[in-house]
């Protein structure tokens, strides 16, 4: 579940482990954008959007989503679990202070300067310097796909970084969708190459171990994928298959676009 096509990443990531599994995409653009809402909105709107996949049974649900998990994570917890394992996607600051060179971690603004994140920075990054540098406008290009706005808004992010970051984390899922456009801005600056910190992987893997199975990249691929927006049957919309991810998801596997 996302606000838009940013849960892209993990549900590419989960069907690479498992060709097998059956998908239900969950998004909400009714209500886009969720961050410039209050945290009761968008906690709102996520339960709604969470409800609307738990009504086709999954195994467990994947808040694909930084702001949902920033603002709504303990409210979906309380509400599913324990019977559905809910994952959260957290930045991944903590491998990206690892190496004790300084961190950017670039976020929309409802992340950016949430007590949230402050906390995750506090406890994994201790001695290590974390510069928040929030990027406006860049998860709503990167759900319609407008080349031209995320080429600025990258470029717009890139020259806030400084010379001495070595690791960026991508602290919105929509980000990993253009992460090669933003290792080409960040290179394009001349700096020493950049290690960027996504988070498809980690949760994909997450997923499988709370319901207890394990990665079977050579299973049948046989998974099925549903489509659902802002609570309504649908399929990918057309941005989404401007994207590897959204191309993979379509190719592997039968697709109907919504299952019943």
């Amino acid at each position: 579940m996302d606000v838009g096509i940013g849960l892209l990443a993990a549900a590419a990531a989960v069907r690479r482990l498992r060709p097998d599994a059956d998908l239900v995409l969950s998004s909400d653009p009714d209500g886009m954008p969720w961050g410039p809402r209050t945290p009761q909105d968008i906690t709102a709107r996520a339960l709604a959007v969470a409800e609307a996949a738990v009504a086709h049974r999954p195994d467990a649900l994947i808040v694909a989503c930084n702001t949902a998990t920033v603002h709504a994570l303990a409210t979906l917890r309380a509400r599913f679990e324990p019977d559905l394992p809910v994952i959260g996607t957290v930045p991944a600051i903590k491998p990206a202070a690892a190496g004790g060179r300084p961190v950017a971690v670039w976020a929309t603004p409802a992340t950016t300067g949430s007590p949230y994140l402050r906390g995750l920075i506090e406890e994994f990054a201790d001695g290590v310097r974390v510069t928040e540098v929030a990027c406006p406008g860049l998860s709503d290009a990167v759900d319609s796909a407008d080349e031209a706005a995320i080429e600025r808004a990258v470029a717009a992010a890139a020259e806030r970084l400084q010379d001495d970051v070595r690791s960026v984390v991508l602290g919105c899922t929509h980000y990993e969708l253009v992460a090669g456009r933003i290792r080409e801005a960040l290179r394009g600056r001349g700096l020493p190459p950049l290690v960027l910190h996504g988070t498809a992987g980690a949760v994909a893997a997450q997923a499988l171990r709370r319901i207890g199975e394990r990665p079977a990249p050579q299973a049948p691929a046989e998974g099925t994928l549903t489509v659902i927006h802002s609570g309504r049957a649908a399929a990918l919309p057309a941005a989404a298959l401007t994207y590897d991810e959204g191309r993979a998801l379509r190719a592997v596997g039968p697709y109907a676009g919504v299952r019943a």
